[in-house]
């Protein structure tokens, strides 16, 4: 309980700065971090290495890294922010392409299960979208700190979110989809043998969550692609993706690999392009290929 009241006092402190002075501090904290944090590093590397060979470009391998810490370091300062940011100054930070994609899907009074990943400041991404397009809930795992969970999910309240618990959270998700409610799921994250199917992810066969397509098409929801972009960590762009469609036929695994599949391609496709905000110092293939991260730099 000392340390959360310690962190209070930081965030009090840190809210008396210009945001351009909290803004230059993250991105130092996030620099030192680099500088310092081997074994993150070294897990980044190990992932590079992994989808793009033991050749891969050592600069780019330095940018993605930097990127990430400073990446990281932003999230946890918007999560500080969201406490204090009023709805019209955040609506001034976003910029939304693809709304189209959103509003077609809403005019049918159809559910949207946002697809995402950790990729660039995504809290930003997600309190925008519950925020200004559709009220989402999200799925939560228990914190330690039981201070510090209250405080995280309390400052998400005013952009509308709602949330579940992860064990369990299967029946919240279909109890909002029925509501004609919308939720946002993230696709890029390790997960154990039983929880999954195999996909092609960056080239590489790989255990991915059916929860997306298995709730889109059990509830007749759309499966929405989405992420945020940033070039100055002051300015986002939030952009939605067109729909994956989900077939109906008999064969309801056969649909549902095949929507997952597509959701994967779609969340390749876009590391391929811009690598550096992609989460790369988590251990993605610790399960499907625990060897990868045995390797020394």
């Amino acid at each position: 309980m000392i340390g959360y009241y310690l962190f209070l006092g930081f965030e009090y402190f840190l809210m008396l700065m210009p945001r351009s002075w909290r803004k230059a501090l993250f991105l130092a904290i996030g620099k030192l971090a680099y500088l310092v944090d081997k074994k993150h590093r070294l897990i980044i590397k190990q992932n590079m290495r992994f989808v793009y060979g033991d050749d891969v470009d050592h600069k780019l391998v330095d940018e993605v890294s930097l990127y990430g810490f400073q990446s990281l370091a932003m999230n946890f300062l918007f999560i500080v922010e969201a406490r204090h940011i009023s709805l019209e100054k955040l609506q001034k930070m976003i910029t939304f392409e693809g709304l189209e994609h959103v509003e077609k899907v809403q005019q049918q009074h159809r559910p949207i299960v946002f697809v995402t990943s950790h990729y660039g400041v995504w809290e930003v991404g997600g309190s925008a979208i519950s925020a200004f397009v559709e009220p989402l809930m999200f799925i939560y795992k228990t914190m330690k700190n039981p201070y510090f969970q209250d405080y995280l999910l309390n400052s998400r309240t005013k952009f509308r979110m709602n949330y579940a618990e992860r064990h369990g959270a299967l029946k919240a998700l279909i109890k909002q989809m029925r509501a004609k409610k919308s939720t946002g799921l993230l696709i890029d994250t390790n997960i154990s043998r039983r929880d999954g199917i195999m996909v092609d992810f960056l080239g590489k066969s790989s255990r991915q969550i059916t929860t997306p397509a298995y709730l889109a098409r059990k509830m007749d929801a759309a499966l929405l692609p989405v992420l945020i972009y940033t070039d100055d960590f002051d300015n986002y762009t939030v952009k939605f993706f067109p729909e994956i469609e989900i077939a109906k036929t008999d064969d309801q695994s056969s649909d549902i690999q095949d929507a997952t599949q597509r959701a994967t391609d779609w969340l390749s496709e876009q590391i391929y392009k811009d690598p550096r905000p992609w989460f790369w110092m988590h251990r993605r293939w610790k399960t499907d290929y625990p060897e990868i991260y045995k390797t020394e730099a």
